[in-house]
């Protein structure tokens, strides 16, 4: 693994101007046990618990309470002790405490002492848990997994009463105060129990994970709904739900064999998330100095965007201009630029996502922008999750259509600059595109289906092939039935390519409906709309059925034979890859292992042809009987094969 972050070295921790960060080590954890309080002065203690028995023993607390920096910590809690204590340059409302967290050290809470030159004391409870299970037990999603993204806004409201949370004295508890399905960027209301309800339905078309988007608190004025302005990130928006609610999601997705992945943002932030009205270091966010001079006019004339240029990442001619204007610049106004350069921020994003995966039980991370935060981070918040779970998988939004770009940030890749980014999976949005273009187009040698031909032949390229992850569309693009103009045999032809493919699939929620944004195409708002059946007034159903076309049926019986297919399928998961060039306007690509081999056939002729099977006489199929997953007939596989229309065909040797 490339350097970590994770290591806390006192000699990063330690600023070099003594006025910027006062260090102690004269206050250690006391030996002599004393009496435990339960009592909490303290407003903000993050992470807010710990575990033992991680090969980590380093912890670093981030406390936050006003004038805390005039106070000294101490713990008496065996085989808990502090290492360092350190003052944030900007604010007294910080301290960051340096833990180490030995073998000894069991499960239990305990209390952290604050006191000041005046004698004043503040107590506070910590606790460390027990882990779960073992860290080789986290086996993350692979190309096994057929995963469903959701966008949970838009899916399902099972519980109306958390639609506008109200505080203590009844008021709305946050900025966006109502819920508006006609208003395609206002909050619609699903939730995270709205998922777990329908837990069956996405089990029994055959997905074997859930990805939902974001979950944590929002709290913006208006269009975060979406979930990637993360205003908390230890807490879950109460619009969603509780804790408690997505800990059940997560165990009732096990329960039925399924996997839980979670959609992280570690490049940026939402605008009112706590620590912007109080920023500890002057470099806590970047650009931070353009911030604070317009911050009682902040907007998007005077916000410096990213210039989104992600070459800057691997360009060995880039200026240096341009690798800042693309990693420093904000994403968006709403959304600051969190400064992985800073190693408390450093340690803070790596000790979130480790604290999520052992509350949640995760399965898998999602990583938002991957290629904008400071790609050394990345490695590094890679290789500590890594290092700590062995088994376990992330994948990293690389929205690149050249494969050079997505292969870069594979774990593996023989990059020249030497980087290694620790990643196991990224996105493929090249292949994607190349299915779309394959089917949209008109045959001819440079064009058409001769674009998957190609595409693939890219895979030369990838470290691991197989751990790339492919998709249908997503919540940031047009829907696949909108991107092939509404052609429903163009749109089965794509699903099941991209279900063949040696990749991990991912699919968005309502592909197998035909959701699509023909309104307005392109328009996020349209992209995410409500999932029919998911509110209690809907007249469309598509959990039960209800109001669905015959084409919208029918296209959720072909997803699920698909799926279920692929879900026990060796030759898709692991299989041996052989494909031919387009011949006569179809294309046909192989998959074996052992006994098993499936057939993808795509047939873009509108009237019937008849294909001369000996030019496939490698593959060793003569004679075999194969059956038809979509059909569920009988095929011999002899000289020639009749198709009768434009359409896929899926065979499988497999009884």
């Amino acid at each position: 693994m490339k350097r970590l972050y994770y290591i806390f070295l006192s000699s990063i921790l330690v600023l070099s101007v003594s006025c910027k960060n006062e260090s102690s080590k004269e206050i250690i954890s006391e030996e002599t046990p004393v009496k435990f309080i339960d009592q909490n002065d303290i407003e903000r203690i993050e992470p807010p618990n710990w575990w033992t028995d991680f090969k980590n023993e380093n912890l670093q607390l981030l406390v936050h309470h006003n004038n805390i920096g005039d106070y000294q910590p101490t713990i008496n809690y065996q085989g808990v002790k502090i290492d360092n204590v350190s003052k944030a340059e900007k604010s007294n409302n910080y301290l960051f405490i340096d833990l180490i967290i030995s073998e000894s050290a069991q499960a239990g809470q305990f209390n952290i002492k604050f006191k000041n030159s005046d004698g004043k004391e503040l107590i506070d409870v910590y606790e460390l848990k027990s882990r779960v299970k073992p860290a080789e037990d986290y086996i993350g999603f692979n190309s096994s997994d057929a995963i469903y993204l959701i966008t949970p806004d838009r899916f399902a409201n099972a519980n109306t009463n958390n639609d506008t949370p109200l505080s203590m004295e009844g008021q709305s508890a946050l900025l966006e105060k109502t819920v508006d399905r006609k208003n395609d960027y206002a909050r619609h209301g699903g939730d995270i129990e709205g998922m777990t309800n329908h837990l069956d339905y996405i089990h029994d078309l055959g997905f074997t994970a859930i990805w939902p988007q974001p979950l944590l608190t929002n709290d913006m004025k208006r269009g975060s709904y979406h979930g990637y302005a993360i205003t908390d990130l230890y807490q879950i928006d109460p619009r969603f739900g509780t804790l408690e609610d997505y800990q059940e999601l997560s165990q009732k997705a096990k329960e039925k064999g399924m996997k839980l992945i979670m959609d992280q943002v570690a490049n940026h932030c939402g605008l009112n998330h706590w620590w912007m009205k109080d920023l500890p270091f002057k470099d806590w966010v970047n650009l931070q100095d353009n911030y604070e001079k317009n911050i009682d006019n902040w907007n998007n004339d005077v916000n410096i965007n990213s210039n989104h240029r992600r070459t800057s990442n691997q360009d060995i001619y880039v200026s240096q201009f341009d690798k800042d204007g693309h990693s420093q610049g904000w994403f968006v106004s709403a959304m600051p630029d969190l400064n992985q350069r800073n190693p408390f921020m450093a340690n803070y994003i790596i000790q979130n996502s480790i604290w999520w995966i052992e509350t949640l039980q995760l399965d898998g991370i999602r990583q938002d922008t991957y290629p904008y935060p400071d790609k050394d981070f990345m490695s590094d918040w890679a290789g500590a999750i890594m290092t700590e779970y062995p088994n376990f998988n992330i994948v990293g939004e690389e929205w690149s259509y050249n494969p050079l770009l997505i292969g870069y940030w594979q774990d593996g890749a023989n990059n020249k600059d030497g980087y290694d980014s620790n990643l196991k999976s990224t996105m493929d949005f090249a292949m994607q595109a190349n299915v779309v273009n394959a089917l949209n187009e008109q045959e001819s040698w440079d064009k058409g289906l001769v674009k998957i031909y190609e595409g693939l032949a890219n895979d030369f390229h990838y470290a691991n092939p197989k751990s790339i992850m492919i998709f249908e569309g997503n919540h940031d693009m047009s829907r696949i039935f909108t991107q092939l103009n509404g052609d429903i045999v163009n749109t089965k032809m794509a699903v099941a390519t991209y279900a063949m493919m040696p990749r991990i699939l991912q699919m968005y929620y309502g592909t197998e409906i035909l959701m699509n944004d023909f309104d307005k195409p392109g328009d996020h708002g349209l992209i995410r709309t409500d999932y029919p059946g998911g509110w209690q007034d809907d007249s469309k159903n598509a959990f039960t059925g209800k109001g669905l076309s015959a084409e919208e049926k029918d296209m959720q019986t072909f997803v699920s034979k698909v799926l279920n297919y692929r879900k026990t399928s060796k030759a898709i998961h692991d299989g041996k890859t052989v494909h031919f060039a387009p011949f006569m306007g179809t294309y046909f690509l192989f998959r074996t292992q052992g006994d098993e081999t499936i057939v993808l056939i795509l047939n873009k002729n509108d009237k019937p042809i008849t294909i001369d099977l000996k030019r496939y006489a490698e593959i060793g199929l003569t004679g075999k009987n194969l059956k038809n997953i979509l059909t569920g007939e009988n095929f011999t596989w002899q000289d020639e094969i009749k198709l009768e229309k434009r359409g896929v065909m899926l065979l499988t040797t497999k009884k």
